[in-house]
């Protein structure tokens, strides 16, 4: 979306800055106090943004969420404070993250522990379905992410990660004395309600619909659920591997599913984006090509 200014009168940083804090908090009352002004500042700030944009910027619910004609306003005042911090290096930079839980939980913990090794930064993750992270970069949410879509977000490169594999494991007694998989009768466990991994495996063998679905929405908590037998899932191979090794898990055919990722970053001159970029390409999955598109 393009945002268009009635007349000559265009925002200020305080009003972007005041839109972002309402973003971020979800009321009025909330940006104020993180801001240090009144509340009736805030609302005059946020008029005077509506008029100049010619449109409402804030829907006033409970929670407070920008509008559509809000979100490319909210990505510019991120951006804007982006690019203040580090002009003259004062308070913490802060940088906005989105990462799916299972890149989080193997091949970004490097990255981590990068970004800790750097002064003045202030790191917000937001763990979200490789599916739905180019949606927190396009409402500005974000400045960077990991994301399964190869067509840049309206102002941002990409840059190619390589492929997650995972696959289908299970405890051994869910096999029962066959020893095979019964794919209709087995209890299947899921991510979350966008986490389409193993229906899309569960297709390849069946058209029936298990009867049990358990969901466990944590990286972590997941693999401990498919190790202890609550049902079959789909693994990262790093976590798949370490559970067959063990004997905790016995992999389910030969099937491996590949799930391909992609940097997506804003295009904007700064030595912080910089530097995350290039300690996310240095620790991401392989097979990826050495080129980037933006």
């Amino acid at each position: 979306m393009k945002i268009c200014f009635t007349g000559h009168v265009h925002p200020t940083p305080a009003q972007l800055q005041t839109l972002v804090a309402i973003a971020d908090t979800g009321s009025f009352e909330a940006a104020a106090e993180r801001l240090h002004v009144t509340p009736s500042a805030v609302s005059q700030r946020i008029r005077a943004l509506e008029t100049a944009v010619g449109r409402v910027v804030v829907g006033r619910g409970s929670p407070c969420v920008p509008t559509e004609a809000g979100w490319p306003l909210v990505r510019l005042g991120r951006q804007l404070a982006l690019a203040f911090a580090e002009a003259v290096a004062h308070g913490p930079s802060e940088l906005a993250v989105a990462v799916n839980a299972d890149s989080t939980a193997t091949w970004f913990r490097p990255v981590l522990d990068r970004i800790a090794q750097w002064d003045g930064v202030a790191l917000r993750l937001m763990i979200e379905d490789e599916r739905h992270t180019d949606d927190l970069l396009r409402r500005g949410e974000v400045m960077a992410a990991v994301t399964y879509d190869p067509t840049p977000v309206q102002g941002c490169s990409v840059t190619p990660l390589g492929a997650m594999r995972y696959l289908p494991v299970a405890h051994r007694r869910l096999l029962g004395s066959s020893g095979r998989p019964d794919w209709a009768a087995m209890p299947m466990v899921v991510f979350n309600a966008k986490d389409r991994l193993q229906h899309e495996e569960l297709a390849r063998h069946t058209d029936a619909e298990p009867d049990v679905v358990h969901t466990v929405p944590s990286s972590d908590d997941f693999r401990a659920a498919v190790e202890a037998g609550l049902g079959w899932g789909m693994l990262p191979e790093s976590q798949a591997r370490h559970g067959i090794e063990s004997g905790a898990l016995v992999r389910l055919g030969r099937s491996v599913t590949r799930v391909r990722l992609y940097w997506q970053r804003w295009r904007l001159e700064s030595e912080l984006l910089d530097r995350l970029t290039q300690a996310v390409v240095a620790h991401a999955p392989g097979d990826r090509p050495r080129r980037s598109a933006g």
